[in-house]
């Protein structure tokens, strides 16, 4: 691995986001610092490069390369069912209030392969909401979107993802969403008939539906404090009165410029709900 000069590599580091902003117009320059650094490292040695300033070059002059290390740019690490608690708590405390809706729109903000968005399809199904529902389900890397939307996964992550569900109060079989190709599982393309995968950026998008719920669950945590309240000031845009968010498990509204819009409604498990005055 290359030897890092700090103060070199942080300078290296912002020309290259400034770079890639104005060349391909993904702007990460509102994302933790500290995040970008651990990925950047490891994809410069993946590389094959010795510093960021060589990145920067094949960035610039090799969409391809571009596309490459969009993947360590964005995390993708999910799992379906990841804190069943959470999906309980859907299950138990949002669900009885959506179904009193006629129809609904509920948006996966980041949702990388797709783990949330199944899982999310699965729930609601089971809850007889699926037919009335259209998901969103946006990020900001396509390679990633065009495996959500294939909905296949590694066999060896299926036991993992049924003990999810069973924990998450799921009422059957986690196979029943499934079937097993080679080394794949392949979900059930109905889970997918009420879904519309698109680009989405939220740092530089805006709102484009108004939406009953929102998930947007360990997003956050790669943000400064700026682009979180950036964000957050979308979905609170976005939701409709006494809508619901959905955070991942190390993230909080508690100092954000938003706090007084919701109140948590699933202690624990991170789960808001739009106040009237917001």
């Amino acid at each position: 691995m290359p030897t890092l000069v700090p103060e070199t590599f942080d300078i290296e580091l912002q020309l290259l986001i400034d770079a890639i902003f104005y060349k391909y117009r993904f702007d990460f320059r509102a994302y933790a610092f500290a995040s970008l650094k651990r990925r950047l490292s490891i994809a410069m040695t993946r590389l094959g490069c010795q510093s960021l300033s060589q990145v920067q070059d094949l960035v610039l002059r090799e969409p391809e390369v571009f596309s490459t290390l969009l993947d360590y740019l964005t995390v993708q690490v999910s799992e379906m069912f990841r804190d069943p608690g959470y999906y309980r708590g859907l299950r138990e405390c949002v669900m009885p209030l959506l179904r009193t809706y006629p129809s609904l729109r509920v948006w996966v903000a980041g949702c990388s392969t797709g783990e949330e968005v199944y899982s999310l399809a699965i729930l609601l199904h089971e809850q007889g909401l699926l037919d009335r529902t259209l998901i969103y389900a946006t990020d900001i890397n396509a390679q990633a979107l065009q495996r959500a939307e294939a909905g296949v996964y590694d066999i060896t992550r299926i036991a993992g993802f049924s003990d999810n569900y069973r924990r998450a109060g799921g009422t059957g079989s986690l196979s029943d969403y499934y079937v097993a190709a080679y080394d794949g599982a392949v979900f059930d393309k109905a889970l997918r008939r009420q879904v519309v995968f698109a680009d989405h950026s939220l740092a530089t998008d805006s709102v484009f539906a108004e939406v009953q719920l929102i998930s947007c669950r360990n997003v956050l945590i790669y943000f400064n404090r700026e682009l979180q309240d950036r964000a957050l000031g979308l979905f609170r845009e976005a939701l409709s009165l006494r809508g619901f968010l959905g955070l991942g498990s190390k993230e909080s509204l508690r100092f954000s410029a938003h706090a007084e819009a919701f109140e948590e409604i699933v202690p624990h498990e991170r789960v808001f709900q739009k106040r009237h005055s917001a």
